[in-house]
């Protein structure tokens, strides 16, 4: 599969991702640790795919860099700077996730939805909010679609636009837990398309996906969990091609 941009990488409009770095990120619930000693770093305008089997600790990953759930130890560093010591409000309008479901207000238009976090948190006006919405629907195909409430959207069209609502914030890295896992098969490619166009403008991009062809062609670095820790990492042909591990190959066995 070819993933391409929806809208011409040539308008214009480039990210100016951060770098991000987890430094030994240990996660626990309760008195089980879920993921243990994690060290990655993914640079700026680069776009890393995390992948492994469930339960590996990939989507509590995610929300550790995001402050939604408290690492135990270690560290999570958004261009060099610890992000542990920031309020998790100020972590989370630099650091943007899209979840599996779409999360969006069902009695909000699209652009009401995308709007609503730049007036509430940002402080915006209402005119500039909406006019900020407007822009990252038509990035994301949506234009003609920014007075359809959820339930009139097709479950792509809604991940497009939890999307855009992530990008109105003007994050340095977005995260992307899952985000076609709920989509039935034919949506998934245009959402997936949305994805690799963002990384071909320069955006930062934290990918956990079991979509491994995208990971082939769109990710820079591929990382591969189980059990709560990092078991191999490196450029996709060498992951995919070259699978040091027993486990990774055992796993690669079972999804190509």
């Amino acid at each position: 599969m070819t993933y391409t941009s929806p809208v011409p990488v040539t308008d214009g409009h480039f990210y100016e991702g951060s770098s991000l770095e987890l430094v030994d990120l240990t996660m626990a619930y309760g008195d089980i640790d879920v993921l243990r000693d994690v060290s990655l770093t993914v640079a700026p305008g680069t776009t890393t795919c995390i992948i492994g089997p469930s339960g590996s600790g990939k989507s509590t990953l995610l929300r550790g860099v995001n402050r939604l759930h408290e690492p135990k130890s270690g560290d999570v560093r958004l261009a060099g700077q610890s992000v542990l010591k920031q309020k998790p409000d100020t972590v989370r309008r630099r650091i943007g996730l899209v979840f599996q479901h779409f999360n969006l207000f069902p009695d909000h238009t699209a652009e009401q939805n995308v709007a609503l976090a730049l007036r509430n948190v940002k402080g915006l006006s209402k005119a500039e909010s909406l006019r900020i919405a407007r822009e990252r629907l038509a990035e994301v195909g949506l234009a003609e679609r920014a007075d359809h409430r959820p339930r009139d959207l097709s479950g792509g069209q809604q991940q497009r636009v939890a999307i855009a609502r992530a990008l109105a914030m003007e994050p340095e890295v977005m995260l992307f837990d899952e985000a076609t896992s709920a989509l039935d098969p034919e949506l998934v490619k245009g959402v997936l398309n949305l994805m690799a166009g963002l990384a071909q403008r320069g955006m930062t991009m934290l990918v956990v996906t079991h979509e491994m062809g995208f990971a082939r062609k769109v990710a820079d670095q591929v990382v591969f969990m189980d059990e709560g820790r990092v078991v191999e990492s490196g450029a996709p042909a060498d992951l995919f091609d070259r699978p040091q591990s027993e486990r990774l190959q055992r796993f690669l066995s079972e999804v190509l």
